[in-house]
């Protein structure tokens, strides 16, 4: 079998398989959520990591350093944010071709830094080999006080909320790609939703705070990303087509295609999460950033999300997000 035929979830699910039940008895999380976690004397540590490879998952053309170096640490970082902990320290890995201009790798390291400052991230070491592509790898180490967002922690009768906007950074990545003449500002507007993402750091550490136990970040779609939670749950779903919040912009810019970016367009970076209705009520007042209701966890189908309509009917969709041996093309970004 060509790791292509099995897809990067049933090859994360095989390593897992071959590598083993941890021995320590300090892990609390292993391989197959968004970071690893293990107790400490004080607290409970979150580690987690992510490649950016040229290509791939970005291309020069479209993408500044910069932007890069933004992006790099922000999607980690991301990942912290989908436990409910808090960032603390980076380690960067930088594969460079030779001919790598210096200025870029000093902008690439502005960009993370200047994220990172947002954050109040370190970035404390790494490691520079030569490459024949640019390859961006980060570790990031974080930290939870108590209780941890999980991907396997949700339950019949839970509804099922994001925070913010569907499908914004597939559309920038549409508009970048085919140099879509939009005005400027809409333009710029795609584009920072793509390249810059902002992490919901803030908003996972109140999700934990009203006792949310079920949570992910929206980096390979929300129907990928749904499924990881309801197979590590061993629940269903219902999702409501006409509720998913998708912003007027992605309306006016995109039309018929605005549903299909909002459920498998991926790269957001918002979080999934499910809870009682009540929790969610009493978030919806304290959260800083929008909430919306979007379905609801079901005890039957296990693993499996249905698609209804304003009217309650069933809503057949193909796509589901991206998997990197799956998925058609050759690069994501």
């Amino acid at each position: 079998m060509k790791v292509r035929e099995l897809g990067e979830f049933g090859l994360i699910e095989l390593i897992a398989r071959t590598v083993g039940k941890a021995k320590s008895r300090d892990l609390v999380v292993g391989i197959g959520d968004d970071t690893a976690a293990w107790r400490t004397e004080k607290s409970i540590q979150l580690g987690t990591t992510d490649i950016l490879i040229q290509n791939v998952h970005f291309t020069l053309g479209i993408a500044t350093w910069r932007e890069l170096g933004w992006k790099a640490l922000a999607v980690n970082i991301s990942d912290i944010a989908a436990m409910g902990g808090k960032p603390g320290f980076a380690m960067v890995s930088l594969g460079l071709p030779a001919e790598t201009e210096v200025d870029n790798v000093v902008e690439l390291y502005r960009g993370m830094k200047e994220i990172a400052s947002k954050f109040d991230v370190d970035i404390v070491g790494g490691n520079i080999s030569r490459a024949p592509v640019v390859i961006i790898d980060v570790s990031l180490v974080g930290k939870a006080s108590g209780s941890l967002l999980t991907r396997s922690a949700a339950a019949p009768g839970d509804q099922i909320a994001v925070t913010g906007y569907l499908g914004l950074s597939a559309a920038g990545l549409k508009i970048l790609k085919s140099k879509r003449k939009l005005d400027l500002k809409t333009t710029a507007f795609f584009r920072e939703a793509h390249l810059r993402p902002c992490p919901r750091v803030a908003e996972g550490q109140v999700l934990v705070q009203h006792g949310v136990k079920a949570a992910i970040d929206l980096s390979d779609g929300l129907l990928s990303d749904l499924t990881h939670i309801c197979k590590s749950s061993r629940v269903g779903a219902r999702i409501w087509t006409n509720k998913l919040p998708i912003h007027p912009l992605l309306e006016s810019a995109f039309k018929k295609q605005s549903l299909g970016l909002a459920l498998s367009g991926g790269e957001d970076y918002e979080l999934l999460f499910t809870a009682r209705r009540g929790v969610i009520n009493k978030l919806k007042k304290v959260m800083s950033s929008p909430i919306t209701v979007i379905g609801e966890i079901v005890d039957d189908k296990q693993g499996q999300i249905t698609l209804l309509n304003s009217e309650g009917k069933a809503v057949k969709w193909n796509e589901t997000g991206w998997d990197h041996f799956k998925s058609p093309g050759l690069t994501r970004k």
